[in-house]
């Protein structure tokens, strides 16, 4: 029998490259079919797209396939679980359905796991910086610190594009995490991995949903969810002040024992205030964000919630939540 291959793509709103992206997919099938004689499965899951998204997906697609409607958005981590959750195949593929991700190194990925049996996953890693050099020195700074005092590293400039066997792709759907953040889950759960460089393609329609908020907001997950390096920080940057602190209280003691020089008043008193209390504000609030993962974990609230389930153009109901 044949082995299967899943493709898994989440979408939010992209009706516009609908169309294109399952011509892209009928391609992909078919040579998936020619090269590796696989059979391919097609798990789409919506996001809770409002503009017809897939309505047009199940109008045009062919094949063996499914649309995966969850019943608001979740983010984009949870609808990849989703579409692990409903996955079966020996090979599992995650791109996305904006078009960025090509053909050929989809064919090239899954070429990497079929010959080279000791290899479980193979991922798409961007090859080509985007944005200005400031925002490259922070992702790289990000990474830096996110990989520190780990047993595992992050790689950078890797996301969501990937395949791997479909026995990675079980331990993944056993990891609940409510605040996900894939890219660290991915490495969290180790496997023998490589990467392949690539560009992604421009967008097929549509604009991105990633605006300069989430990535911040994405970023402090990923240290919330993987790192303690941001208390550790604060905490080395109050262990600093309090030296400092006691450097100065010496130096005021020792001008007034000996020359007599005045104790400053009012403005060393507001500088102290000032610092100390904008660094336990800090402190809080970072505090604050572990504290608010842990209360979202603790709630045992479901990941998502599927509204239904479409096979061909009949909608199949399924359990309210996974």
């Amino acid at each position: 029998m044949a082995e299967m291959l899943d493709i898994i793509a989440p979408f939010f709103n992209e009706a516009e490259s609908a169309i294109a992206f399952v011509g892209l997919l009928d391609r992909l099938e078919v040579a998936v079919a020619e090269r590796f004689g696989m059979t391919v499965r097609k798990i789409l899951v919506d996001d809770g797209s409002r503009d017809g998204s897939a309505e047009t997906f199940a109008a045009t697609l062919s094949g063996s396939w499914e649309i995966v409607r969850l019943s608001r958005n979740f983010g984009k981590e949870a609808a990849v679980l989703a579409g692990l959750d409903h996955s079966r195949g020996d090979m599992v593929l995650i791109m996305d359905s904006d078009l960025q991700h090509s053909m050929d190194i989809s064919l090239r990925m899954i070429g990497e796991l079929v010959e080279h049996p000791q290899i479980d996953v193979v991922y798409a890693q961007n090859d080509r910086r985007e944005g200005s050099w400031r925002r490259s020195q922070l992702a790289r700074l990000f990474y830096r610190l996110i990989n520190s005092s780990q047993r595992f590293d992050i790689p950078e400039n890797a996301g969501d594009f990937r395949v791997m066997r479909g026995a990675v792709a079980r331990a993944l759907t056993s990891v609940r995490d409510k605040r996900r953040f894939n890219k660290g889950l991915f490495a969290w759960a180790g496997f023998r991995q490589k990467a392949v460089l690539y560009s992604p393609e421009n967008r097929g329609g549509g604009t991105s949903k990633w605006t300069r908020f989430n990535l911040i907001a994405f970023s402090l997950e990923g240290f919330t969810s993987f790192s303690v390096i941001p208390l550790r920080v604060i905490s080395l940057i109050g262990l600093l002040a309090a030296f400092a602190g006691l450097a100065y209280g010496v130096k005021v003691l020792f001008e007034v024992l000996f020359y007599g020089i005045a104790v400053p008043g009012y403005p060393s008193i507001m500088v102290a205030v000032v610092l100390f209390g904008g660094l336990n504000l800090a402190l809080l609030g970072l505090i604050g964000e572990y504290v608010w993962v842990t209360l979202s974990e603790s709630k045992d609230r479901p990941v998502y919630i599927v509204r239904d389930v479409l096979h061909g153009n009949a909608p199949e109901q399924v359990a309210p939540g996974k």
